[in-house]
């Protein structure tokens, strides 16, 4: 337990949270700054600065309070999907975000638009081929110049 970590004066009982599943290794929590109603926040109890670095144990426990989590999210709240993505940098104690997520809603959005960067480098790349630049050029081109 890191005594300047509020995760761990969290899971230590120190710190005020809204618990919604706590086991051996993991509880998770809801984020005081959520996306969506119902983020929540699944973590090792121990301080843990990076997922990769949970035991086994840790982490199948994490990652089971997050199924646990998820499952009662989309039960619940009746979302599209739970989103999932684990953090630890800002506040080095590992945390699995988990969003509930519906289609066309903000984060909806924002993975659509990651994706679509994903897949687009061959367009880009196009806008780089000298006959499309010189192309690109003609059509703006000005009078003045």
């Amino acid at each position: 337990m890191s005594t300047d970590c509020i995760f761990c004066e969290i899971a230590a009982g120190r710190a005020p949270a809204q618990f919604v599943y706590a086991d051996e290794h993991a509880f998770a929590i809801l984020d005081i700054n959520p996306l969506a109603r119902g983020h929540c926040l699944v973590l090792p109890k121990r301080h843990v600065p990076y997922w990769h670095e949970m035991t086994a144990a840790e982490t199948a426990s994490v990652f089971n309070a997050a199924r646990i989590v998820a499952n009662r999210m989309i039960e619940i709240l009746k979302c599209d999907l739970v989103t999932t993505y684990a953090r630890g940098r800002r506040i080095p104690h590992t945390h699995i975000f988990l969003v509930p997520t519906f289609g066309g809603d903000l984060l909806d959005r924002y993975f659509n638009t990651l994706e679509r960067i994903q897949e687009s480098p061959p367009d880009l790349a196009r806008l780089r081929d000298p006959a499309m630049m010189a192309e690109t050029a003609r059509l703006l081109k000005t009078e003045n110049r």
